[in-house]
């Protein structure tokens, strides 16, 4: 990708200034620069758990190598948000599709069988998911 990407007719489409370095799809200097903080997100969820009217959905592929499921789930149970709905399948087409876990006005959603790029490789379970999420339609029903 990097060969295409930094070809000078697809820069100067891109707008991409010449100062600007080339493409590279992995890199020790940007993991050398990157400044990790520990709570990351984590602070804004309570923030907006505290507005019944707002929603939350966190969804992971759960072959996720880059940001773990069990590492999410972890996260989760450290927060004591109090299990609102119990851990249970949902499907797509009669497939199971992953699973649910609602606490409060969280869910948590798993994509069973894809990792990092869930929406790229189950479409059709993701864009479901989604959908009934933001039309407050129950997850767990076709």
């Amino acid at each position: 990708m990097g060969g295409y990407l930094n070809k000078p007719e697809v820069r100067d489409a891109l707008n991409i200034p010449k100062y600007v370095q080339t493409f590279q799809g992995c890199s020790d200097l940007v993991g050398e620069n990157y400044l990790g903080l520990r709570e990351a997100s984590i602070w804004i969820y309570n923030i907006l758990l505290g507005y019944p009217r707002y929603r939350l959905m966190h969804y992971s592929g759960d072959t996720d190598g880059a940001v773990a499921t069990l590492g999410t789930r972890r996260w989760i149970t450290q927060q004591t948000w109090p299990i609102t709905n119990e851990w249970r399948p949902w499907t797509t087409n009669g497939d199971l599709s992953g699973y649910l876990e609602d606490r409060g006005n969280f869910t948590f959603a798993t994509i069973h069988g894809v990792g990092h790029m869930a929406p790229q490789w189950k479409r059709q379970a993701v864009t479901q998911l989604i959908t009934r999420f933001a039309h407050n339609l129950p997850l767990d029903q076709e």
